[in-house]
C-alpha cells in the first residue's frame, strides 16, 4: 500500500470548534449494533422470564398483573448491561463473565423488590433459579450468535469500518498487521506523519472526510503536538486511535481500547461534531446580552466614580493577543492614572512574577483609589462583555495577554492562543494574582484546554463569583 500525498490549505478557528457540523462517521452502524444487541437481550430476558414462570410454578407470577414485574426485570437488566458497557464494541460486548455478573445482579435486585413488595408477594426459589439460569443461557447464546454472524459478514467485507493509517514508512507494515488482526477494518490509505503538521492538517481532515474515513490509526511517534491533534480529531467526528510505541502519557478525553492484542489510546469523535462548542458560543452571546442589561446601572455608577476620582478616560483600551495570535483591543474600566503604561518601564525591576513573562506588582503606585476597589472585586473587567459580543473573547477561557508578555513566550506557551480568550478562567479561580510563576499559570490553562467541556465552563463561572466576593488574590 503506497503513501498518499495530501495538499496544504488554510486553518480552522478555535481548536474546539468543528470544521462543519456532521454526524460522527460510522455512527449509524454503531447505533444499529447497539439496538440489535439490546433487542436480542430483551427477547432473551422475556423468554427466560416466561419459561421460569412455566417451570417454576410460581403462584404469584402466574397472576395477570405480573407484566409490571416482567417489565421491571427487563429494564433493570438492560440498564445494568449498559452501565457496565456491555453494548460497547470489540471485546467488551463479548465479556461473558461481565454478562453473567450483570444478570445475577438484576436477578438479586428483582428478588429484593419482590420480597419488599408485601407479605402476600411470593416468588418460588425454583422460579428465581430458572429465571437466572435461562437468562444467562439465552443472552450468552444470543451474543455468541451475533458475533458469529458479524464475523461472517466481515469475511465478506460487509460492516467493516473504513480506516486510515498515519505512520513512518519503516513502521507501516508492523502497524498494518496490528490493525488487520482486529478483522473489523478496511484500511483505505496510509500517509506520513507530515500530514499532521500545522500547514497540512486542514487539508488532511478535508481528505479524510471526502474519503468517508471513520477511524484513523496514528503511531505514537507520528504525533508531535498531541493536544492539537487530539482536539482536531475530537471535533471532526472521526475516531482517533493512537498505536503505542510505549504509552507514556494520557489525554483526559481518551479511552483505552484493544486492537488485536495491543492497547490503543482512543479519542472518540463527537456524535454531532461541535455541538458542545456551539452551545458555549450561544451561552456566551445570551449571557453577555443579559449581563449588559442587568448591569447597566452598575456601569453608569462606576463611570461616575472614575470621573470624580481622577482625571482621564473612563475606559482603558489596550492591545491584547487573542485567537491565533490576532491582536484586538480589550476594554476595561480605568483603574490607573492616565499615563500608567509609560510609567511601567520604571517599575519593571519591582515585577513580582518570578520569570518576568507577566508584569504584576502588589500595591502598584499607579492604581487609583477607585481603581483599587474595582480590582478587588474584578469590576474593572466588566466592559470585556463587549469583547464577548464581538466574538473576540468568551466568558471563560485563558486570559488574553498584552503584547509585552506574549513577546516573551516560548513555543510551548502558544497553545493558549488556539482557543478563544476569556474574561475568567481556570487560572483566575485557582489563585488569581497569588500565582507568581507564569509556568504554573500556563499549566492551568493547558489543563483547561485538555479537559474542556461546557460543564467545566459553568463550574469556573460559579467559582469566579466565590473568588471575587472573597477578594482572593486580587491586586
Amino acid at each position: 500500500m503506497s503513501y498518499i500525498t495530501i495538499p496544504t490549505t488554510t486553518f480552522k478557528p478555535d481548536i474546539r470548534s468543528p470544521r462543519k457540523t456532521i454526524i460522527q462517521r460510522g455512527f449509524p452502524i454503531r447505533l444499529l449494533r447497539i439496538i440489535t444487541l439490546i433487542m436480542l437481550d430483551v427477547m432473551s430476558l422475556n423468554l427466560a422470564y416466561n419459561l421460569a414462570i412455566v417451570y417454576g410454578n410460581s403462584s404469584y407470577f402466574t397472576q395477570p398483573d405480573n407484566i409490571p414485574w416482567q417489565l421491571l426485570f427487563v429494564t433493570v437488566s438492560i440498564s445494568i448491561n449498559a452501565v457496565n458497557k456491555l453494548y460497547s464494541p470489540g471485546k467488551q460486548r463479548r465479556n461473558y463473565l461481565g454478562l453473567i455478573q450483570a444478570i445475577s445482579l438484576s436477578e438479586l435486585f428483582l428478588l429484593l423488590v419482590v420480597f419488599l413488595g408485601g407479605a402476600d408477594t411470593y416468588l418460588s426459589r425454583l422460579t428465581f433459579l430458572f429465571s437466572w439460569l435461562f437468562s444467562i443461557a439465552f443472552i450468552c447464546t444470543a451474543r455468541f450468535t451475533f458475533d458469529v454472524a458479524a464475523n461472517l459478514l466481515r469475511s465478506k467485507e460487509i460492516l467493516l469500518h473504513s480506516a486510515f493509517l498515519i505512520t513512518e514508512p519503516e513502521e507501516k507494515d508492523k502497524y498494518l498487521r496490528i490493525v488487520e488482526q482486529e478483522n473489523s477494518y478496511t484500511v483505505q490509505g496510509v500517509a506520513e506523519p507530515s500530514c499532521l503538521d500545522l500547514k497540512n492538517r486542514e487539508a488532511t481532515f478535508d481528505y479524510l472526510h471526502k474519503q468517508g474515513i471513520e477511524e484513523v490509526f496514528v503511531s505514537w511517534n507520528s504525533i508531535k503536538n498531541r493536544l492539537y491533534i487530539c482536539w482536531n480529531f475530537h471535533t471532526s467526528g472521526i475516531v482517533l486511535r493512537i498505536l503505542p510505541n510505549q504509552i507514556e502519557s494520557y489525554h483526559p478525553k481518551s479511552e483505552v481500547a484493544m486492537i488485536g492484542e495491543v492497547p490503543c489510546m482512543t479519542i472518540p469523535g463527537q456524535i454531532v461534531t461541535g455541538i458542545d462548542f456551539w452551545i458555549k458560543r450561544l451561552f456566551d452571546l445570551c449571557g453577555a446580552t443579559i449581563l449588559l442589561i442587568l448591569l447597566s446601572p452598575l456601569y453608569l455608577g462606576i463611570a461616575i466614580l472614575i470621573k470624580l476620582d481622577s482625571p482621564g478616560a473612563i475606559f482603558f483600551k489596550q492591545k491584547r493577543v487573542g485567537l491565533h495570535g490576532k491582536e484586538f483591543q480589550i476594554w476595561k474600566f480605568r483603574t490607573m492614572v492616565a499615563n500608567a503604561e509609560k510609567l511601567q518601564a520604571s517599575l519593571e525591576a519591582k515585577n513580582q512574577i518570578k520569570d518576568g513573562v507577566l508584569f504584576k506588582i502588589k500595591d502598584d503606585p499607579r492604581i487609583t483609589r477607585v481603581g483599587k476597589f474595582l480590582r478587588s472585586y474584578s469590576l474593572d473587567e466588566l466592559p470585556q462583555i463587549f469583547n464577548v459580543l464581538l466574538g473576540q473573547m468568551s466568558l471563560v477561557g485563558p486570559r488574553p495577554l498584552p503584547l509585552r508578555d506574549v513577546e516573551k513566550f516560548q513555543t510551548k506557551h502558544f497553545i493558549r492562543q488556539e482557543v478563544l480568550p476569556g474574561i475568567t478562567g481556570l487560572w483566575q479561580v485557582s489563585g488569581r494574582s497569588n500565582i507568581d510563576n507564569f509556568e504554573d499559570g500556563v499549566k492551568l490553562d493547558i489543563s483547561y484546554i485538555e479537559n474542556w467541556s461546557f460543564w467545566l465552563d459553568l463550574k469556573i463561572l460559579l467559582a469566579t463569583f466565590e473568588v471575587v466576593l472573597r477578594k482572593k488574590g486580587a491586586y
